[in-house]
């Protein structure tokens, strides 16, 4: 027998004559014996049984506080369940987090530092490895092999949008990731932060408390950079980052041609200067891809209070009226239940997580009353403001035989995966994305607007056809957009994808932009470092100089940079399309948050994987009730003038 004064509860654990363990608890008028609940006042509370083994208990008593959890409904849905039977099925952890991706894998790490509290991780796809083996799962974990995973539905959502009427009418294929890691094991790797004014621009469009100063820190504590701390890069973090290490001369060739055409070196994108050329940061570890389940989830799997689920599609969220009391979800072909003491935690990115709010009864009240869909909280902001990077490839041919044509030709890229599987050395070790830059498209534009990524191969839709040639290639796209996009349900079927219309080229500064792209990367081509290299234009070709032309091959070869975001806009309350608050909290709503790229209220300069480790290692710091970490004064480069574009 225990009394537990904190929580005012009375426990007294006895066994049957069959040797079974019963637990009978009094809380502040109720009554709960052998799984069934006794109303003798508030009708509250119900009985909720061990959500697993913890080790063989000191005591009766310690047994029962360390095995059970009292959880919260109402009578209405008591009355509403099936049976004892069915409840006496249902766990409860002081966390749910739907969805094991960027942000999923590190709420699920810092949640549990706290060993009082317990969390439930649902992921819709696979683990990152087959029978526990890296090796036998070369396809996520080998870095240059990432082109696989794009081109098949293995681990990956494989979503198309509607087509699009600025781009030849185009239907764009999205992959987005469905494993442990989520998109973090499908990317390039690279790690690029954004630009400092982007957190500043969040902050005043109604994200308090996400300026820089208040990030920075953050992204230092999520990193273990291999060239060590400084003031903007972090030392200790779970998350390593690296720099390429093949010092291939084409990636040398580009930067000293971006020197030559007038841009500065930079020597750290994510530091003090985003704008200029220079080698970018990769997030590879000893020759691996350092994904957030290598990061953070493996290393938080061995304890106690951390139940990590896999292949569960959730098609709802469970509310009590305006709270979130847990989840619906469907594992091997059986719809189960969990419960959460604490919070519902969404982070299954920026397709996902609209798509289960509005499942949920979450989103514009006209459009879900047309699906026959409860509403439970009108935001017209869910689904809405979808933004995205879009690029094309300059190609170059190169008249010496130094790019990576013939390493993909299938004996050398045997040669290649039996060095890295038994040294993780090599052309495979690497995603070979490890040169690119920023600058801005025009003068008075006051930080970096075009990014590059240089790549010494050539890539042909998405990797899933063969190169051609021995060529050469930038990655090329404005950071900054302005044309946005929605997503709504397509049934009230979760295994439907959703709509997605990303609106692509429909402002006239787009279309804009993407000429300059094109324009000042072929003048980067032309410079003198490329002379021992340069052949034929590939893309967009000798024949494509006009802005006509240039603005045809856009519409005919841009595509998506894999960077979905924004569906579920962090701002103020007042703002009618915000969907959460500064804290991470659906607005309207309790107990429900969501955490992942779908809550940025406008995208950053850069990749997306970076930024959204930091808002989950942020909010769990929110959630923790910690002091939020801040740095304050950090210097910025700021360009000598902005008369010039460069």
């Amino acid at each position: 027998m225990c009394l537990n004064k904190e929580n005012r509860m009375l426990c007294l654990t006895t066994r049957s004559l069959t040797g079974a363990q019963r637990a009978v608890t009094w809380r502040q008028g109720r009554f709960i014996r052998d799984c069934r609940c006794f109303f003798t006042s508030v009708p509250e509370c119900h009985f909720v049984p061990k959500t697993r083994k913890m080790g063989r208990p000191s005591s009766p008593s310690s047994s029962f506080s360390s095995h059970y959890r009292c959880f919260t409904v109402s009578s209405s849905q008591w009355s509403s369940a099936s049976s004892p039977t069915a409840d006496q099925k249902t766990p409860s952890y002081s966390y749910v987090i739907i969805g094991a991706g960027s942000a999923g894998c590190v709420l699920a790490n810092r949640l549990t530092e706290d060993a009082q509290e317990s969390a439930l991780l649902l992921e819709a796809g696979p683990k990152d490895r087959w029978l526990g083996s890296l090796r036998l799962s070369w396809k996520i974990h080998m870095p240059a092999a990432l082109i696989y995973n794009l081109c098949d539905d293995k681990y990956n959502w494989f979503y198309h949008t509607l087509p699009q009427a600025n781009m030849d009418n185009r239907v764009m294929y999205w992959p987005r990731g469905r494993v442990w890691g989520g998109s973090s094991s499908l990317n390039a790797m690279v790690y690029i932060r954004g630009h400092a004014e982007d957190y500043n621009r969040w902050q005043r469009e109604g994200a308090d408390g996400w300026d820089y100063e208040h990030c920075l820190p953050y992204f230092r504590k999520a990193q273990c950079h291999e060239l060590g701390e400084n003031r903007y890069r972090g030392g200790s973090g779970p998350l390593q980052v690296s720099r390429g290490k093949t010092n291939h001369p084409l990636h040398k060739a580009f930067i000293e041609a971006g020197r030559q055409a007038g841009y500065p070196f930079t020597d750290d994108m994510n530091g003090y200067q985003q704008e200029g050329v220079g080698w970018m940061d990769m997030t590879i570890y000893k020759g691996k891809r350092w994904s957030t389940a290598s990061a953070y989830l493996r290393p938080a799997l061995g304890r106690p209070n951390l139940k990590a689920e896999v292949r569960c599609l959730t098609t709802k969220i469970l509310f009590d009226g305006n709270r979130a009391v847990g989840v619906e979800y469907i594992q091997n072909g059986q719809k189960k239940k969990v419960f959460a003491e604490k919070e519902v935690i969404v982070s299954g990115g920026a397709i996902n997580s609209p798509q289960l709010l509005m499942l949920s009864g979450i989103g514009n009240a006209d459009d879900l009353k047309q699906l026959g869909i409860p509403v439970i909280q009108h935001l017209p902001g869910v689904g809405n403001n979808l933004q995205d990077h879009l690029e094309l490839y300059v190609q170059q041919q190169c008249t010496q035989p130094i790019t990576l044509y013939k390493a993909q030709k299938p004996f050398h890229m045997v040669k290649i995966g039996l060095e890295w599987l038994t040294m993780f050395t090599g052309y495979g070790a690497t995603a070979h994305m490890e040169s690119g830059g920023f600058i801005r498209s025009r003068p008075k534009v006051a930080h970096p607007d075009i990014q590059f990524h240089f790549l010494p191969s050539q890539v042909i839709d998405h990797g899933r056809v063969t190169p051609k040639i021995e060529a050469y290639q930038v990655h090329v796209g404005p950071m900054r957009s302005t044309s946005t996009g929605w997503l709504k349900l397509k049934s009230t079927n979760p295994l439907d994808h959703p709509i997605i219309q990303p609106n692509y080229l429909t402002t006239d500064i787009d279309v804009w932009e993407f000429r300059q792209c094109v324009k000042l990367s072929r003048e980067i081509f032309a410079q003198k470092a490329f002379d021992p290299f340069r052949g034929p234009e590939a893309l967009p070709g000798p024949q494509v100089q006009s802005d006509a032309d240039i603005d045809a091959f856009v519409r005919q070869k841009a595509d998506t940079a894999y960077h979905p975001s924004c569906t579920c806009k962090m701002g103020s309350p007042s703002d009618p399309m915000a969907v959460v608050d500064s804290n991470a909290r659906v607005l309207g709503l309790e107990k429900l948050r969501v955490i992942d790229a779908s809550i940025m209220p406008s995208i950053v300069s850069g990749n997306l994987n970076a930024p959204t480790i930091m808002m989950a290692e942020k909010t769990a710091d929110i959630i923790r009730g910690r002091p939020a970490l801040v740095d304050s004064g950090v210097p910025v480069y700021q360009p000598p003038t902005l008369d010039t574009q460069r």
